[in-house]
């Protein structure tokens, strides 16, 4: 069956980094669309970025552009999610989720097929 395992998630001070993996089985990561949500306390699950099945279109969410980048390992069967220049508003869960038709970025999650059980990034101030 599929599993989605979120990796990378931890407490760090505004202005720094983390990276989020999501590491895949029972499927290839190479044929289907990825893309990151995020859930903060009290407030409804969010698109934050998204990759195609090629790797050759991402998208961002407005308040993560220029800070985020989403990324794949096919080898590793993984997707990546380098986050710079942390705020204290990206405090959240992080989940991973797939799409089978390949695509980036849909927003609504009815529109993925599969979730990871998430990840805590807190960022402080």
């Amino acid at each position: 069956q599929v599993q989605l395992v979120e990796t990378g998630g931890g407490l760090v001070q505004a202005g720094g980094s983390l990276r989020l993996s999501c590491a895949a089985s029972g499927l290839t990561v190479s044929t289907i669309g990825v893309a990151w949500f995020r859930q903060a306390p009290g407030k409804e699950r969010e698109f934050v970025a998204g990759i195609n099945w090629s790797g050759s279109r991402t998208t961002y969410a407005d308040p993560v552009k220029g800070r985020f980048a989403i990324s794949k390992d096919n080898a590793k069967n993984t997707v990546y999610l380098q986050m710079t220049s942390l705020k204290p508003e990206d405090t959240a869960v992080y989940y991973c989720a797939v799409n089978r038709r390949g695509v980036a970025g849909p927003a609504r999650e009815n529109e993925y097929d599969a979730w990871g059980q998430g990840t805590q990034v807190t960022v402080s101030s």
